[in-house]
């Protein structure tokens, strides 16, 4: 694989049939910092240590690599992509140029749909660790009961939703200062955590092969560990951010697919390690309180740093959920931005309104918050049913990775790619290497959206809300897709306001 020289100072807009609308102004580091928060290595090693523990044990580390294996495949075929087109709402983008018009905004509405629950299940987190660092955080009832411990979040995590809507309508520059000095402090505090973890080790590494008690269900521990492999499969994703907020970034076609590529390395390396070292640290790996939503890597980290130490590991945590939320929500706002800049949603002109001041879509900042808050609201009579629709956003992420890979394997077992009148010079090139890596992207992305789909009472509770994956998801395509072909596909086109000077100029990749 190769990174060609750049091959001039031009970004392209023009090549896209778009103008530069929005503030590019993010650099190397921001770029990077945008993918590595939105997979957040503290949030989602900590909040979903307790499933993947209490579900399949130690041994359920190993799903943190093989994870890591298959998503790094998805990345490095979006690192190509980052590298050719380097446009806001990536996933949709990338999709419509591979793609028919209707699997493009399938994806981009299914991205959307599910980036605005994420947006919820994020600030989720904050109920595990702030009530820990102070017991005022706790402002309604006992955090052990369920109702009230949804009640408390919907004030907690209002409060960052707000926070996080502000912050990206004011502009781009300040959420990338604020997101880059909240990945600084995660990064630091994660190495921290890893090297005060190793110096209280008292478990042997033979106990990650210790399948002891999780063996009973059904397909002995494979069927288990398949179950516990959903928490690592729950935290590697979203490392398309990187490109997503192409048009901002300076030298998109250099930094992007880096971005991509560093964010997803690093977390693999740092999160592998905390789990890891959770797991050896821990001080009774009997403790039933670990596989508990209340206990987890939490409880852990404060019986072995100790009070005082903990909490201010604790603190950075919170720091990493806030960065977390603030990146998600920045990623929807570019999608929703995309696809009305195409006026591919209803309000299209409202929607891809740019403030001419702050030069950022104010009005998606706005709606994604109050959609977020209002299922945040709608969380505290329902907390299960919640939980589940969580679980089946990811999946329609991977879904939406999926009408990217395969659309692209497509095109090179045809001999398209990079296509007739691409130009070669600054992209990042796998080379011989793309088919394989697409292969592999594209088996492995199926494989995992059936796993996580698969109707298990573990993961999505009895009865009917077994079966909430075909159900929500096939809602939401029903619905998203009755709307497009009956509506909305007769009026797709980019708005006159979005499109370049010159629209004859450059205009060789738009066109699949």
């Amino acid at each position: 694989m190769s990174i060609a020289p750049k091959s001039g100072t031009d970004d392209g807009m023009a090549d896209f049939g778009y103008s530069q609308t929005l503030d590019r102004s993010i650099g190397k580091f921001a770029s990077f910092a945008a993918g590595v928060s939105y997979i957040s290595i503290l949030t989602g090693t900590f909040q979903l240590f307790y499933f993947g523990f209490g579900t399949g044990g130690p041994a359920y580390w190993w799903s943190w690599p093989l994870v890591f294996a298959g998503q790094f495949m998805v990345a490095l075929s979006f690192a190509e992509l980052a590298g050719r087109y380097p446009v806001a709402g990536s996933v949709y983008n990338w999709s419509k140029r591979l793609a028919g018009p209707a699997t493009s905004w399938l994806a981009g509405w299914m991205m959307l749909t599910a980036s605005i629950v994420t947006i919820t299940a994020v600030v989720l987190a904050y109920q595990l660790v702030m009530p820990q660092i102070w017991s005022g955080f706790q402002i309604v009832g006992d955090a052990t009961e369920p109702g009230d411990a949804a009640a408390n979040v919907a004030i907690l995590g209002g409060l960052l939703i707000l926070f996080t809507t502000v912050v990206n309508a004011i502009g781009v520059k300040l959420m990338a200062r604020i997101n880059s000095t909240g990945v600084f402090i995660e990064l630091v505090a994660a190495v921290l955590i890893i090297v005060l973890l190793a110096f209280n080790i008292v478990n042997p590494p033979s106990v990650l092969f210790d399948t002891t008690g999780f063996t009973d269900g059904s397909g002995g521990y494979l069927g288990t560990f398949l179950v516990a492999a959903l928490a690592s499969a729950y935290v590697m994703y979203g490392f398309d951010t990187a490109s997503s907020l192409g048009e901002e970034t300076v030298d998109p076609r250099r930094t992007a697919p880096t971005a991509i590529l560093r964010a997803v390395i690093a977390s693999f390396v740092i999160g592998g390690l905390i789990l890891l070292l959770l797991i050896l640290a821990a001080p009774n790996l009997s403790d039933p309180a670990i596989g508990e939503k209340s206990g987890g890597g939490q409880l852990i980290l404060l019986q072995v740093l100790g009070g005082p130490v903990g909490t201010v590991f604790l603190i950075c945590i919170a720091i990493a959920i806030t960065v977390c939320t603030l990146a998600v929500h920045t990623a929807a706002i570019r999608l929703m931005f995309a696809m009305a800049r195409d006026n591919a949603l209803p309000g299209g002109a409202t929607l891809a309104r740019i403030d001419p001041v702050r030069k950022t879509p104010v009005i998606p900042s706005i709606l994604i918050g109050v959609l977020a808050f209002a299922i945040l609201v709608a969380n505290i009579g329902s907390p299960e049913i919640f939980t589940a629709v969580t679980s089946v956003a990811i999946i329609m992420i991977y879904i939406a990775y999926l009408l990217v890979t395969a659309p692209l394997l497509l095109k090179r077992l045809r001999g398209e790619w990079p296509g007739p009148g691409a130009r070669t010079g600054g992209y990042f090139s796998l080379g011989r290497l793309g088919l394989p890596v697409n292969i592999l992207a594209v088996v492995w992305g199926a494989a995992m959206a059936v796993n996580l789909a698969w109707p298990r009472e573990a993961v999505y509770g009895g009865g009917v809300l077994r079966f909430i994956a075909p159900i929500f998801i096939g809602g939401v395509v029903v619905l998203g897709l009755a709307w497009y072909l009956l509506r909305g596909r007769h009026h797709v086109g980019t708005l006159p306001e979005h499109m370049p000077a010159q629209m004859g100029l450059g205009n060789l990749e738009q066109a699949p």
